[in-house]
């Protein structure tokens, strides 16, 4: 069974950083690319950042340069690093594989808010 669990979401002014973390169980980590996606109200959920097994990573336009997605294997966390936030990017954001929007099974997210 899938276990994810996002955490690291809180309320930061605009210029600033977060990093989220997602929790994951070790069969998910080790075979599975694991991706970060977002949806803000009134909008579509969206894929933000992929990592693979390897580390290979892939982002959405509007944040390269930005965030950075790692992994760290001892803790069986990947984790979305967020820098120079705008308010735009205020949503609640979720940790799934990279068949997340086929699967349709979401955790609980973690909110993000950026104050203008």
């Amino acid at each position: 069974q899938v276990q994810l669990v996002e955490s690291g979401g809180g309320l930061v002014q605009a210029g600033g950083s977060l990093r989220l973390s997602c929790a994951a169980s070790g069969s998910i980590f080790s075979i599975n690319t694991l991706a970060w996606y977002r949806q803000a109200p009134g909008r579509q959920r969206e894929l933000v950042a992929a990592i693979s097994s390897g580390g290979s990573t892939n982002y959405a336009d509007s944040v390269k340069g930005r965030f950075t997605a790692s992994r760290d294997n001892a803790k069986n966390t990947v984790y979305l690093q967020m820098n120079s936030l705008k308010p735009e990017n205020t949503a609640v954001y979720y940790c799934n594989t990279d068949m997340g929007l086929r699967d349709n099974r979401w955790g609980q997210g973690t909110q993000v808010t950026v104050s203008s």
